[in-house]
């Protein structure tokens, strides 16, 4: 929904924010994990929301994300100053919005008009964090959001659709970007368990709103439903945004929007391996351009894979 110091062309980092580089391969690693998470989760939402309506569905996922992070947030929400509830609501709803922007855009326009204009925040992200905070983008950095582009229309294909459902997944992307960027400001200043908090109650308020007002809020049924709801809820919702919230406070905007576009391959391979489904030349070679956008912009993934590239050859 979820986004990285003194490298070789890159401008130093803001103090009292440490790099990727800096405190080594952890963050980033953990915030690829995130990624798989929510990728491999969309078979399971995609069953899902077939048997029981989408809206209902996201204000339960949420609501058990509300339930999880509460025994371990209340600690930390009770010493939050009022400055970080505003916060907290705030990123809250601008992460329900883009959630249901991109829902009311999919119903009416393509699948691959949706996986390819949602990761255009992607390209919003550093654009709205230079424009509103100053942060610099460095020159490989934006060589890998190209890549990261090109890989999304490989990926996904030309954009189709409807002219109304793509706009409104493209003001979904734009509210994504806004999310990633504000949470580069203000994630270091507040916990981030009582950060990721307000974010899951505010988003489980406002679906449960919206469920309600079109009289789609029903007790959830089935095992596929629930299956999806607790994975969704618990793991990518709770601790995936709890892990990124953390990652968030250690790396800018741009730099986390370019690993969270890898949600999209994920989502592709894991099509493949449990839905049955296939992806083409096309597909393969999109995965693999977008896999060396994050390698050619991250220097610790650089440094990763030639690691990985010697022990193969002494093996």
């Amino acid at each position: 929904m979820r986004r990285l110091r003194q490298d070789v062309g890159e401008p130093s980092a803001r103090p009292g924010r440490p790099s990727l580089t800096a405190t080594g391969r952890f963050p980033l690693l953990a915030l690829v994990g995130v990624t798989v998470v929510w990728g491999v989760t969309f078979v399971q939402v995609q069953d899902a929301i077939a048997l029981y309506p989408l809206f209902a569905f996201l204000a339960v996922r949420f609501a058990i994300s509300t339930v999880v992070l509460a025994p371990f947030a209340i600690g930390s929400l009770l010493r939050l100053p009022r400055s970080g509830y505003l916060v907290g609501a705030g990123v809250g709803a601008l992460l329900a919005s883009a959630y249901a922007l991109q829902t009311a855009g999919l119903d009416r326009t393509t699948v691959a008009s949706t996986g390819f204009i949602t990761g255009l925040y992607v390209v919003f992200t550093p654009l709205l964090a230079l424009a509103f905070f100053k942060t610099a983008v460095p020159r490989a950095l934006w060589v890998g959001i190209g890549l990261s582009v090109v890989g999304l229309l490989l990926l996904n294909g030309v954009p189709g659709g409807s002219t109304l459902g793509n706009l409104l997944v493209l003001a979904n992307a734009l509210f994504q970007a806004f999310q990633i960027t504000a949470m580069e400001r203000y994630a270091p200043r507040y916990d981030p368990r009582a950060l990721t908090f307000l974010q899951m109650a505010t988003s489980a308020l406002a679906f449960t709103a919206i469920a309600l007002a079109l009289g789609d809020l029903e007790v959830p049924h089935g095992r596929t439903v629930w299956s999806a709801l607790v994975v969704t809820g618990v793991f990518a919702g709770a601790l995936g945004y709890l892990v990124a919230t953390w990652v968030q406070a250690r790396t800018t905007a741009a730099r986390a929007a370019l690993v969270f576009t890898l949600e999209a391959p994920f989502a592709a391979l894991a099509g493949v391996l449990l839905a049955d489904e296939v992806l083409g030349w096309a597909g393969w070679l999109g995965c693999a351009v977008m896999m060396a956008g994050i390698i050619v912009a991250e220097p610790v993934a650089a440094s990763a894979l030639r690691r990985f590239a010697r022990r193969g050859a002494v093996a």
